[in-house]
């Protein structure tokens, strides 16, 4: 298996396209070695569907479609970025507590904190931005 890897897809920003975002992830990561069902690959798929779901729902139809890229470098980390074209950084929005959303950027800064990774935002040539979640990668982290 190669030491550095590199997936991509780019989706039309639509409710449905965070499942299908979800599923290629879950696929690409099956390919390099983390099985569906892995505590980490739950993690990684919980953090995808938040940032895809983010890049629908908070572009305000500025954005037509997201992209999410996949970068891994064994033994290192793997690097997860959901870019659109909306230019506003993700912000944590205030959640009463009967509101189903407003918890998105929460779960995306526990779950990568927790797994002792890093996040951080880059604007585009285009002027949008990506969101970069990077987290340790071990081949032992795997079986």
């Amino acid at each position: 298996m190669a030491d550095h890897q590199e997936a991509s897809v780019t989706l039309l920003s639509a409710p449905a396209s965070v499942t299908t975002a979800r599923r290629y992830v879950s696929d690409v990561l099956a390919e390099w070695g983390l099985p569906a069902g892995a505590e980490r690959a739950d993690a990684v798929l919980l953090i995808v569907s938040e940032l895809a779901t983010n890049a629908v729902l908070h572009t305000f139809g500025q954005s037509p479609t997201f992209t999410v890229d996949l970068q891994l470098d064994r033994d290192e980390q793997l690097r997860i970025g959901v870019t659109d074209s909306h230019p506003r950084r993700p912000q944590r929005l205030p959640a009463a507590v009967q509101q189903d959303n407003g918890r998105g950027m929460v779960i995306i800064r526990w779950l990568t904190a927790e797994s002792g990774g890093r996040l951080s935002v880059t604007p585009t040539a285009e002027g949008g931005k990506t969101v970069w979640i990077a987290l340790p990668w071990k081949v032992a982290d795997c079986s």
